[in-house]
């Protein structure tokens, strides 16, 4: 009822745009604004999920995929704490899960400490 009232004045302008989404240097950032420290984290994760479900599939690498693995789940958490579009979440996500995988089979051919403390 009460937009029924407004005049033609108070209504705000419609503005024309050509593109949809302005140019903002980053692949992720969908919103239109650069967030450098999420992209960080999620190339920081990324890696390390990549570099632990690599190691973890060599028994003797074991020290590497599980700690690898566990700096990548908590950089990868952070990250989905402070993430603000859907593709960095996506990255994370997928970050996490690698980096998840390498924690748990580095941790089950040996763990964080296994030969180094006795």
């Amino acid at each position: 009822m009460a937009q029924t009232v407004r005049s033609p004045g108070t209504r705000p302008a419609h503005r024309r745009t050509t593109d949809a989404r302005p140019a903002t240097g980053s692949l992720f950032a969908t919103d239109g604004r650069p967030h450098p420290r999420q992209d960080a984290l999620m190339v920081v994760t990324g890696v390390l999920g990549v570099l632990a479900f690599v190691t973890a599939m060599f028994h003797s690498l074991h020290l590497i995929s599980s700690w690898a693995g566990l700096i990548g789940i908590l950089t990868g958490v952070y990250g989905q704490y402070i993430s603000r579009t859907t593709w960095e979440r996506f990255g994370l996500i997928m970050g996490i899960g690698a980096s998840g995988v390498g924690f748990y089979l580095g941790m089950a051919h040996g763990g964080l400490f296994g030969g180094v403390i006795t």
